[in-house]
């Protein structure tokens, strides 16, 4: 297991005004909004979620420096657990053409959105438990989606991970590391269930047997 910086790449450039997020709207209203996961989520108003989830290339730098990293080459497979709409496969596919791309994700909306090149490889699922043989991917990634299960849920979806994948595996989560961390990600998230530090995390890892990579995102 190591700690890898990928989502630091992009994390880190966007601006977040945390007490706006809990003064402007009722926050206990915009979060019933927001883990529907429909459109209020993805592309309502920014109060609930994304703003307009669009693509913008962003995560073409992330899907880069995977392959890069775990040597992905043509005719290997990748999946993403928790793909909202398919951005990161997206681009996947043209960093290494010959790819085989999948994606899950629990939102009907975000599946049906999905960029169209990849949106036949996608389906409606939970990370619980996932519709794939035993050591099928070459590579399995989940990008800011697991911190939003509960504990016991938690503990299904990276043993599953850990089940398909034969090769690298990588998950970011949320994380805090002092309290004004705490604070900040308890004013930003919306549909966050693991409030989490890093070694709390390390303890989940250990106890589900999860031995892929990992990263954490912090709101400083």
């Amino acid at each position: 297991m190591a700690y890898r910086e990928f989502v630091n790449l992009v994390h880190k450039s966007t601006k977040r005004d945390y007490l706006a997020r809990v003064t402007q709207r009722d926050k206990a209203d915009v979060a019933d909004l927001a883990v529907k996961f429909d459109f209020d989520y993805w592309d309502g108003s920014r109060e609930t979620g994304y703003g307009g989830y669009k693509y913008d290339g962003r995560w073409r730098k992330v899907a880069d420096a995977m392959v890069e990293t775990y040597g992905i080459k043509p005719g290997m497979r990748v999946l993403d657990v928790g793909s909202g709409k398919g951005f990161i496969l997206h681009d996947f596919l043209e960093s290494v053409p010959g790819i085989e791309v999948a994606g899950i994700d629990i939102s009907s909306y975000g599946v049906e959105h999905t960029m169209e090149d990849v949106r036949p490889f996608c389906q409606v699922c939970s990370a619980t438990k996932l519709p794939y043989a035993d050591k099928y991917f070459d590579l399995v990634i989940s990008i800011n989606t697991l911190h939003n299960l509960f504990n016991y849920d938690l503990d299904s979806a990276f043993r599953e991970i850990e089940r398909v994948g034969r090769g690298a595996k990588y998950i970011c989560v949320e994380g805090y590391r002092n309290e004004r961390e705490k604070v900040n990600l308890m004013y930003w998230q919306l549909t966050c269930r693991a409030f989490h530090t890093p070694e709390e995390w390390d303890f989940i890892f250990k106890q589900t047997g999860y031995i892929g990579d990992h990263e954490f995102i912090f709101f400083e």
